[in-house]
């Protein structure tokens, strides 16, 4: 692919054939995007990260250093994805049997964070605004606003669209102490209000 005034790509770095880069996203070094993803305007790929055929990120999706994405995610805008996080894409993996084909959906919701070192494993959605922490290892579903933290990881609380606990008072109302948000519980989820 051939240098854009619209986007960078380092000199070290691979963007194969059919990709598309949106405007002002910058891809660092040795990382590798693979043929017929599409990166959204200002998402910054950092090094050494590697982006599997048909990937799509949205719009300012920000991938630390050292992280694959698999075929079958589908990150939406303003995704933070932590140093070494790990994307799984085959449940039950095996070097002697070929799966290409059978790799499961992810899709991870606007504004989430996905801690260092945290693994999802394929096929478990990611809510919007979800904060998965350091190291968690997530099985399963993780709803809208939850902090989930451990292996396996746990429900432990909420978070605010800035990226502040949460702490609900006996109506079920919150406030984010940064933006001054105002969020509610009720039946089990969080709303932004």
């Amino acid at each position: 692919m051939t240098q854009s005034k619209e986007y960078f790509i380092h000199e070290t770095a691979i963007v194969d054939a059919g990709c598309t880069i949106g405007k002002d996203s910058k891809i660092w070094h040795f990382s590798h995007i693979m043929s017929n993803c599409v990166l959204g305007e200002k998402c910054n790929i950092g090094q050494n990260v590697v982006v599997f055929p048909e990937v799509t990120l949205g719009k300012n999706v920000k991938v630390q250093n050292n992280v694959s994405i698999y075929t079958g995610v589908i990150c939406e805008d303003d995704v933070f994805l932590g140093p070494s996080m790990v994307f799984t894409n085959v449940t039950n993996p095996r070097s002697g049997v070929n799966r290409r084909g059978q790799y499961e959906k992810t899709i991870v919701k606007k504004g989430a964070t996905i801690g260092a070192n945290a693994t999802i494993v394929c096929g478990h959605n990611i809510g919007e605004y979800a904060f998965i922490g350091a190291g968690a290892v997530v099985t399963k579903e993780v709803l809208p606003y939850a902090l989930v933290v451990g292996n396996p990881a746990k429900h432990i609380g909420w978070m605010s669209e800035y990226g502040h606990r949460l702490h609900f008072n006996n109506d079920g109302n919150a406030e984010c102490p940064e933006s001054k948000e105002k969020y509610k519980k009720e039946n089990g989820e969080v709303f932004k209000l």
